[in-house]
């Protein structure tokens, strides 16, 4: 550990005694530290039932024994399974999963990424040895594959942009993304959105599709006008978001399949239904190798599917009659058919 690490353990070690009962056998403060290693180097992060707030770590020893590959053949999900049930056929308990997430022959090592992939070699490969203290040496690491994605360059006339320009763009970008996080701690989403279209404005002439600094100001981009519900822009940024993210990512990345998922929901609340249900379908396919069958987020999934792919077929069946009803539906207000008021009741 760099004494940094050290310094910031030692704090934790103390804080921990400040807890410990003065009654209660005494324990050693090497003890604790080592204590504090396990989980730190073993802990798997453990999310909500909609996989998008951390909420603790957990410790599955038997997992621990699963070595880490930037290119894995597994993942693990948190399947906090079905605790309401009356009927004890449907009711299943929390667990932890590990799902294959293609064929795997006989004798093959089973493998898990420790890290997001949307990092270039030596990024991950510095991650790895600062979190888990070993030295990646995976195909993708040893071979820098899809690192040329990830700092893809444009080019005109087969030249590509200068150095210093590209310098130039790369620290303005980095620096943009520390001034959005600042202002998104402070709340102040209209302020992240000017800094995103000021950084895009200046990465798209530069940067080609694949370009992590590019995406990572698309997804903060379509995520925070979703959230301040202009769908129509947000839609255009995940479009593109996602194209860049399906040349980066395993087909069946876990993360792939969230991010096309709320790329999905973001098109339909633009009223874009057609692409929505296209990228519903491609989200469900992931989400079912990653998820499995029964797992909430794949169940929520399901229903969106079903409803998108009834929309969409009201839509091509007379555009004017959808749309009337989205409104209605969105707005709780009675639409009308033939001269006729129905009510429509939003989905709740």
């Amino acid at each position: 550990m760099s004494p940094e690490d050290l310094k910031d353990l030692k704090v934790d070690v103390q804080n921990f005694f400040g807890y410990w009962p003065k009654k209660c056998k005494p324990i050693g403060e090497d003890y604790v530290s080592h204590m504090f290693g396990v989980i730190n180097c073993n802990g798997f992060t453990l999310s909500d039932q909609r996989g998008l707030q951390a909420v603790g770590v957990g410790l599955f020893p038997n997992l621990c024994l699963v070595n880490h590959d930037c290119w894995p053949n597994c993942t693990v999900i948190l399947n906090h399974g079905n605790q309401t049930a009356l009927d004890a056929t449907f009711h299943t308990k929390r667990r932890i999963e590990l799902r294959a997430l293609g064929k795997i022959a006989e004798g093959e090592e089973l493998t898990i990424s420790y890290v997001d992939f949307l990092n270039v070699s030596k990024d991950r490969q510095r991650l790895l040895k600062q979190q888990y203290y070993f030295d990646c040496k995976c195909e993708h690491c040893t071979n820098s594959f899809k690192d040329d994605l990830m700092t893809a360059v444009k080019e005109t006339d087969g030249q590509k942009v200068s150095a210093d320009v590209l310098k130039e763009v790369t620290d303005f970008s980095v620096q943009a993304l520390i001034k959005i996080e600042q202002a998104r701690t402070q709340g102040n989403f209209h302020e992240v959105i000017q800094i995103c279209e000021e950084c895009l404005e200046k990465q798209d002439s530069v940067f080609g599709g694949t370009n992590l600094h590019l995406l990572r100001i698309l997804s903060t981009a379509s995520e925070v006008l979703s959230f301040l519900q202009q769908f129509q822009k947000a839609a255009g940024y995940a479009h593109r978001m996602v194209e860049g993210y399906m040349k980066l990512y395993h087909p069946n990345n876990a993360l792939l399949g969230m991010a096309i998922m709320r790329a999905g929901v973001t098109h339909w609340h633009a009223g874009l239904i057609e692409a929505a249900h296209g990228l519903i379908c491609r989200a469900y396919a992931i989400l079912m190798v990653t998820h499995g069958p029964h797992h909430t987020i794949t169940k929520d999934l399901e229903a969106m599917r079903t409803q998108t792919e009834m929309e969409l077929r009201m839509f091509k069946q007379n555009e004017y009659v959808y749309h009337n009803m989205r409104e209605a539906m969105l707005t709780n207000k009675p639409m009308t058919v033939a001269g006729e008021h129905v009510q429509i009741k939003a989905a709740s």
